[in-house]
């Protein structure tokens, strides 16, 4: 499993109008076969933000992509409702994905919730174990499910979660973006689980602290998130990347020593 040095992370298109703009379609096309052809995994958000995209399933079809089953990772959460959430993972199956990122996702204004009992969850709004459970259930055979992994929340609770997610059948785990070594990651090593680091590539690190809300670093410090990759190596050699906001318009590949 992940048995490359980078998952790289490709946002889809925005919605907006009845027809997808072409433009922004080419656009994500070319970074997804760049991303394979230099021999990375690629890894699609769903509705991040809580902001309508397209899904990587639509721009597969749209666009004509090749599926590359052991490098493409389809996340998805609990912001659709059982039928939408049933045909995305037909069509995945279909298509040949076989690795699926579940997380609660960022809800909004414009986006379905999930109705918990729809898939056999027992509180008052779906979690991610939910997802993980019917997932594990309905596809046993078709699907290798994952989970998150927020080190900036306070310990035990997210550790606590980590044995619920791998008890409804998380079989890898993705890390919040890591800033040097981080002694609640290393824990992940104890879990016997593959363990997925994430990269934070953009120098406005002040975005990502305010999105996990990590206060005891100052975002006007200086960030070389190309120092922080050669760390986190260093750190964590035998494990891989995950890559998010990475800048197509360098020469990305340039900045990764491992490729």
């Amino acid at each position: 499993m992940f048995d490359y040095a980078y998952l790289v992370e490709i946002l889809t298109p925005m919605r907006s109008g009845k027809q997808p703009d072409k433009d922004k379609m080419d656009l994500f096309a070319g970074k997804y076969r760049e991303t394979l052809e230099a021999g990375c995994g690629l890894s699609v958000p769903d509705n991040p933000m809580g902001r309508p995209r397209y899904s990587l399933l639509e721009m597969i079809q749209l666009c004509h992509l090749p599926v590359r089953t052991e490098k493409t990772v389809m996340n998805l959460n609990t912001f659709h409702e059982k039928n939408e959430l049933d045909d995305r993972l037909n069509t995945a199956a279909a298509l040949g994905i076989k690795y699926v990122l579940v997380i609660r996702g960022d809800g909004g204004p414009a986006l379905p919730k999930l109705e918990p009992k729809s898939i056999g969850g027992k509180r008052s709004v779906a979690t991610t174990m939910d997802l993980l459970t019917y997932i594990n259930r309905e596809y046993a055979d078709v699907f290798v499910t994952g989970a998150a992994f927020n080190q900036y929340n306070r310990f035990p609770f997210e550790s606590d979660r980590l044995k619920q997610k791998l008890e409804a059948g998380a079989r890898f785990v993705v890390t919040q973006p890591v800033i040097g070594k981080d002694r609640h990651v290393d824990l992940l090593e104890s879990f016997g689980i593959q363990v997925v680091i994430e990269a934070w590539m953009s120098e406005n690190v002040g975005l990502l602290l305010k999105s996990v809300g990590r206060n005891e670093v100052k975002s006007s410090e200086a960030y070389d998130p190309v120092k922080n990759l050669q760390i986190l190596h260093d750190a964590y050699s035998n494990h891989c990347v995950y890559l998010s906001m990475l800048d197509f318009r360098t020469d990305w590949k340039a900045m990764l020593p491992k490729l």
